[in-house]
Order: C-alpha cells, then structure tokens, then sequence
C-alpha cells in the first residue's frame, strides 16, 4: 500500500523502515527487502524524489514509476514517496527499526544525524549482509555496453 506523509503518524513505532532510491530495482534490493521482512514487523520502504536520485545518476524511471513497482513487492506492507529528507522521514515515523544494507558500514554507516536522531528517539539502526550490487554501476556499464548488431 502506498501511504503518504500525512499517513506516517499512524504507523510510529509499528514498522521497520527501509529506504533509498531503487532505480534501477535489481536483484540486490530484493534480497535487501527479504532480508528486512525477516524481522518481523511490517516493513515500510521510503523512495528517494527525483531531485534526490537525479544528484547520483540521470532517473531511469520517475518516483511514482519506483513506488508502483516497490508496492508489487511481497516483502514490503508500505511504501513511502517521500518529498523529505530521510531525517525528516525518520523523525515522523519513529521506526522501531532502520534497516540498511551492510555496505554503508563501510562509509561508517548512516550520517550522524540520522544516528543521532534514532539514538535519542529510541529507533534501532540494523545493518544486513546481503547481496550488494549498485543501481549506479549497472546504469554506468548499460550506458557503455556495444549494441548488439542487427541482421
């Protein structure tokens, strides 16, 4: 189901949030997705604007393009197309769990004040191991693949 931002406040507390901008979706989403809904509450995806996505790479396909296919997902009961910040994201929705993939450990995690935030506020920041790949590197080696020749 999508929900909008004026919707969050009926879910404080009650759902684990994943977020980020999923354009392309891939294989390494779906098992990230997987992996969340494990936990065991109902599990809210936050998708990046435009604007946002567009500072890492050209939008292959528009926020409400990403959320109707997010919303086609098993794993996830929620999607979110926020126009805020994930901090704004986080603060609204109060999150029993953050869950992000394990690759941001390697950037010493979310940002601080996000950390911040969910320390204050109780939220729990989870971090999974799973299969990692790049929506960012795969749009980089579409862009420069050969077409294939046509006969």
């Amino acid at each position: 189901m999508i929900v909008t931002t004026e919707q969050l406040q009926e879910y404080v507390g009650q759902v684990a949030m994943v977020d980020g901008s999923f354009d392309p979706l891939h294989d390494g989403h779906i098992e990230y997705f997987r992996a969340a809904s494990v936990v065991g509450l109902p599990l809210l995806c936050n998708v990046a604007s435009d604007e946002w996505t567009s500072s890492k790479h050209p939008v292959l396909l528009s926020q409400q393009q990403r959320g109707v296919v997010l919303d086609a997902i098993k794993y996830l009961s929620f999607v979110h197309l926020s126009s805020n910040t994930t901090l704004e994201v986080l603060e609204l929705l109060k999150p029993k769990i953050y869950i992000k993939g394990a690759d941001w450990l390697a950037r010493g995690g979310i940002p601080n004040k996000e950390k911040d935030l969910c320390n204050e506020r109780g939220i729990e920041i989870m971090y999974l191991e799973t299969v990692t790949n790049s929506s960012s590197r795969l749009l980089a080696e579409w862009s420069t693949r050969t077409p294939p020749v046509q006969r």
